[in-house]
């Protein structure tokens, strides 16, 4: 009885949340101070308003008594810890659950041959057997244990963005691997991408945009998905097998996505000079050989000789020697340092950060400052966190939050402590943002037009009124108070929200809460 009648109470007030969304933007900005303020904040002058904005971009969401702490120790110290997260120690609830999992630490090639193919011949062999109905059992039975490992690794994500004290580098790591996006549901990459986010991604997310582009290049994951292991010269493959000559995909991407950008100034014929860089690195072949020397055992990669072109290449205007694998690394410099990728890095930085369509002004700082510094992602961050644009009021509430970083945003302004992950993964993959799920190589985007639908607010109004009702135990075991989570917005509510919330029943309050247009953007 109940619950139906707070469901009616919802529906009712639906009209209302679609209504304050659509002019959400300009109720924030008529309640905000217009004067702009200085960019060299100082720990006196910075405000709970100020402190609540620095905190909604650098972390997953604000929690309660988090304004204060940051207030108490200063926005310097704050903004030098989370750029330098190995002086964070890490979440005893995170480092525990990475412990217990032994697939969690394991390499490529370990994963492969404990669930990939070489796991069904082993179960076939146990069962002494080569009926194809036993192999398809044997296949199911490696096929579970796989999905279960693609599980833990989700789980282990979410649980890194809610509790990881590390929160910059949370969303840093969020913001990288959707700029090297691979998706779980290609073959392999389901057993491979954990290992791809932990090893190639999260480790370079505050170092040289170099050493994270060469990590993403050589992480089996990569190679795979983007079907460069299959990348081989004509004259060598003799159109057997897989490997029957060049394969475009990954270069195009390395290109479009990674680096240049897709106005960056590089033609189909450089496209294709890549491409015959790139053959011969792939995934080590099956076998005994899969341990055998020359295989990076962090990434997982293997260099093939025999599959290289080793022609000349001239790649946008430069020529590279045809020499073997150390082609690959001259072209992943020649790429790092061109003026285009540090435009296409600033921009999608100062997008992610600041606005979806970020001022022009802090591009150019920013890719200026990335152009100085060699690709030093901290010193871009630097720049990007004590910039005037950063700080302009204007910016304030300017971002609407993807489903993932509401989901986890929720989770963390209520205080959840999620004992099961399975309902975070429904919601996710309701809101059309499986974990590991795009799959397309751009990632998933992180402008309001993507995700800014009626669909989208409907399910995350449900979201919310079962997290504030205390329903949803699993996920959120003690029932949220709603003064608590109020102290999150440090008075800064509009007034629009202000009034619904105030007109509301006390036990729909939160849910209003959770589901208006303030904390819908950030």
């Amino acid at each position: 009885m109940y619950q139906a009648k707070l469901i009616k109470q919802v529906i009712i007030f639906i009209s209302t949340v679609l209504f304050l969304v659509a002019n959400t933007n300009t109720t924030v900005a008529a309640n905000i101070n217009s004067v702009k303020k200085s960019a060299a904040k100082t720990n006196a002058a910075i405000s709970n308003e100020e402190i609540s904005y620095l905190l909604n971009r650098l972390t997953f969401g604000v929690r309660p008594g988090d304004i204060e702490t940051v207030k108490a120790t200063g926005i310097n110290a704050f903004l030098d810890r989370q750029l330098n997260p190995q002086s964070i120690p890490e979440s005893k609830t995170i480092t525990d659950f990475i412990g217990a999992g032994e697939a969690l630490s394991m390499s490529p090639v370990a994963l492969f041959i404990h669930y990939g193919p070489p796991a069904v011949k082993a179960a076939m062999q146990r069962d002494d057997s080569n009926n194809p109905e036993d192999k398809k059992e044997a296949q199911k039975e490696v096929h579970q244990i796989a999905h279960q490992v693609f599980q833990d690794n989700a789980q282990l994500r979410i649980m890194r963005a809610l509790y990881s004290p590390r929160q910059l580098q949370e969303v840093m790591t969020d913001f990288w691997f959707n700029h090297f996006n691979i998706s779980a549901d290609k073959g392999l990459d389901r057993i491979w991408v954990g290992n791809y986010e932990n090893t190639a991604i999260r480790p370079y997310t505050m170092g040289k945009f170099r050493d994270l582009l060469g990590a993403t290049c050589h992480h089996a994951a990569m190679l795979f998905y983007l079907d460069n292991w299959q990348n081989s010269a004509a004259n060598t493959n003799k159109g057997s097998g897989k490997f029957t000559g060049l394969n475009e995909n990954y270069a195009r991407e390395l290109m479009e996505l990674h680096t240049l950008g897709v106005d960056g100034g590089y033609t189909q014929a450089d496209v294709i000079q890549l491409a015959k860089i790139l053959t011969g690195l792939g995934l080590p072949p099956q076998g005994r050989r899969a341990l055998a020397a020359g295989i990076d055992t962090t990434m997982g990669s293997y260099f093939d000789a025999r599959r290289h072109d080793f022609s000349d290449k001239v790649l946008l205007g430069q020529t590279i020697k045809g020499s073997g694998e150390n082609e690959i690394e001259q072209a992943l410099d020649i790429l790092a340092r061109n003026p285009a990728t540090a435009r296409h890095i600033s921009y999608q930085l100062a997008q992610y950060f600041v606005s979806d369509q970020p001022p022009a002004s802090l591009v150019r700082k920013l890719t200026a400052r990335y152009m100085q510094s060699g690709g030093d992602i901290k010193a871009i961050l630097t720049d990007l966190f004590t910039s005037n644009e950063f700080w302009d009021p204007q910016y304030r509430q300017a971002k609407f939050k993807n489903p993932f970083r509401y989901t986890i945003s929720v989770l963390r302004a209520t205080g959840a402590q999620p004992e099961n992950y399975d309902p975070i993964l429904g919601f996710l993959r309701q809101q059309g943002m499986p974990m590991y799920g795009c799959l397309t190589p751009d990632g998933y985007k992180n402008t309001e037009a993507a995700w800014l639908n009626p669909d989208t607010l409907l399910k995350r109004i449900g979201f919310a009124t079962t997290i504030a009702s205390g329903h949803m135990k699993q996920v959120c075991p003690q029932p949220p108070d709603y003064n608590q989570v109020d102290t999150i917005f440090s008075g800064s509510l509009s007034v629009g929200t202000q009034h619904v919330i105030s007109k509301a029943p006390d036990k729909l309050k939160l849910a209003l809460l959770l589901g208006s247009p303030d904390f819908m953007h950030y």
